[in-house]
């Protein structure tokens, strides 16, 4: 790491503000000044010219299972493996997602994977999102148990305390006060897999579950017992309760971009989140690639990751995404017409917030340098170099 670094000629970014500075000062890891002074620069130990680029905070992403040929649960070594590619996506700041070993039978894996992040380089990670397991839908395989506070009591001792996220669902027997003890310690609940009405929601949102996961995505209506009336459920408890945020697998393949366009009306663009929900295969060509739940996915940059085994009960449904950071910031930057610093926000500022990583997602003095130049290519912003923690993890 250089310990003083200037990044120069850019336009620094601050999400939801716009661009604060040309130049910034690193110092051992931290932005520790911006719009430095010629004489100022003349004692740093290393300067990097940023030709006009645009630079922002790193991306954060809070849903993500895998990426290129690695999943991160399936052994320790793919994480560390997979931490270390995702700087050249933008993104700086992941809670690797599990989905298939919060069961008494696997907590010595999920142990084995919980050791790995005290070894990961090249990217934060503040903790796991464990998607599951007290969920009411399986959605592509994840487990639907029951609330089980002494079961939730193991989980949380054999990550060693390392969780920043659990998925649940409101409409799961016995799930208040799980979602109470995640709040008590600091454990964020996202809800999602759920076909829980509004009454059900309410119970959960009054709990402390105030964060939607790859929203609309099984996110099931509840049954039209009326003919002609349609029932109201989840979507519409979250979207009408202003504590409540919400996150989307930006890809246009899960979402339909109005679906996006409406939350952040209902929301204001500091309620709404960028995430990849990313499987094996995501910054890959287009192919057939093997996943450490026992079925392969076939994975298109066009048609996200899909179940790819005729045997399979869920053959050829949707099973993550083929998304990375990059193209999901492009894509909103293409769907929605509100300010480009708005839209940064939703892949920086936002989910840190959400985190309570305050030193993350901004471009201020005291923050984090965990930052991302970019540069234009055939109408798309591509990441040129990535720092994390001052350190660059990736250079084109």
């Amino acid at each position: 790491m250089a310990n003083d670094l200037i990044i120069d000629n850019v336009r620094a970014m601050q999400p939801g503000k716009g661009v604060v500075a040309e130049s910034l000062r690193i110092r051992n890891g931290k932005i520790v000044a911006l719009g430095v002074s010629a004489v100022a620069r003349s004692d740093a130990e290393q300067s990097i010219d940023g030709n006009g680029c645009l630079l922002t905070p790193g991306l954060i992403d809070l849903h993500t299972h895998g990426i290129q040929q690695f999943a991160y649960e399936a052994d320790p070594q793919q994480i560390i493996d997979g931490a270390k590619v995702l700087g050249r996506y933008g993104t700086t700041c992941v809670l690797p997602t599990l989905y298939n070993v919060m069961n008494r039978n696997r907590l010595d894996k999920l142990a084995e994977l919980s050791a790995a992040i005290s070894q990961i380089e090249g990217v934060s990670v503040p903790g796991f999102h464990l998607e599951g397991p007290f969920l009411a839908l399986p959605g592509a395989g994840a487990h639907t148990i029951p609330g089980d506070l002494a079961l939730l009591e193991d989980i949380i001792a054999a990550t060693g305390g390392r969780i920043a996220a659990m998925s649940i669902s409101p409409d799961t027997p016995n799930i208040i006060p799980v979602i109470e003890r995640l709040c008590s310690d600091g454990i964020v609940p996202f809800i999602t897999h759920t076909q829980a009405g509004p009454e059900q929601t309410r119970a959960a949102i009054d709990a402390g579950a105030r964060h939607a996961t790859h929203f609309y995505d099984v996110f099931a209506l509840p049954e039209e017992t009326d003919s002609g009336v349609r029932p109201v459920g989840a979507v519409e408890a979250i979207l009408a309760d202003p504590r409540c945020t919400v996150d989307f697998i930006c890809d246009g393949v899960h979402v339909h971009p109005t679906a996006i366009r409406a939350a952040v009306a209902a929301k204001g663009y500091q309620g709404v989140i960028l995430i990849t929900d990313s499987n094996v295969g995501a910054g890959l060509p287009e192919g057939v690639y093997q996943t450490p739940a026992g079925y392969p996915v076939k994975v298109s940059p066009d048609d996200a990751a899909r179940i790819h085994d005729p045997a399979h009960p869920y053959n050829e449904c949707l099973a993550g995404s083929a998304l990375t950071m990059d193209r999901g910031i492009n894509n909103l930057l293409k769907w929605l017409d509100i300010p480009a610093e708005q839209v940064w926000a939703m892949g920086t500022s936002n989910p840190a917030r959400l985190l309570g990583l305050t030193d993350k997602g901004v471009i201020r003095e005291g923050a984090d340098a965990d930052l991302v130049l970019w540069e234009q290519t055939d109408g798309r912003l591509q990441a040129v170099q990535t720092w994390v923690g001052g350190e660059c993890v990736y250079q084109t």
